[in-house]
């Protein structure tokens, strides 16, 4: 990434958030949005499962498939510091040890990972995962404003969530009710 990250990319997440009421398309739109508006090599959002503590691919842009299929990926195994909450950057990939795929991370291209908690209140629901192409150490300001997109997304898909919920419950209510009204 050679530029800061700035309010531009709230908007972003804003457009992409606002044009869908499916979590999926939403998750799907505002990575490919990141990835340009960030000049990132790609970005992944991850869902937690918790009965597996398996970060679940929700949304990706710009890996491959190769590398996205390179195995399951274990919230406890991968940069396990955001299951618990906290940003975690790897400035460069060649030199750490916590990556639990480095040589697929190598083999992709992958220089630095910016890997950011996506909460509801405060449970951790996912990750919010951003991989450049060349070693990149992001400033205060940067790191402030990704953690701050890691809750901004996990709000947004809470609100998806309930927007389907609701949707669901007023077309059941409509269907009991034209029931009930051709009965008289």
């Amino acid at each position: 990434m050679t530029t800061s990250v700035d309010i531009g990319v709230f908007k972003t997440v804003s457009r992409a958030i606002a044009s869908s009421e499916n979590p999926d398309m939403m998750a799907a739109h505002m990575a490919q949005l990141l990835v340009a508006d960030l000049s990132l090599k790609g970005c992944t959002i991850f869902a937690l499962n918790v009965e597996s503590d398996e970060l679940e691919i929700l949304a990706s842009f710009g890996l491959s498939i190769a590398y996205l299929n390179k195995g399951p990926v274990f919230s406890q195994q991968s940069l396990s510091e955001t299951r618990q909450g906290q940003t975690i950057v790897i400035t460069d990939i060649s030199q750490t040890d916590r990556l639990q795929y480095p040589a697929d991370a190598k083999a992709e291209g992958i220089g630095a990972i910016v890997s950011v908690p996506i909460r509801i209140y405060d449970r951790v629901i996912g990750a919010l995962r951003f991989y450049c192409r060349d070693p990149w150490e992001p400033s205060d300001h940067d790191l402030e404003v990704l953690t701050l997109m890691g809750e901004y997304l996990g709000l947004a898909l809470m609100y998806a969530r309930l927007y389907n919920a609701v949707a669901s419950v007023s077309e059941i209510v409509g269907d009991v009710h034209s029931v009930w009204m051709g009965r008289k």
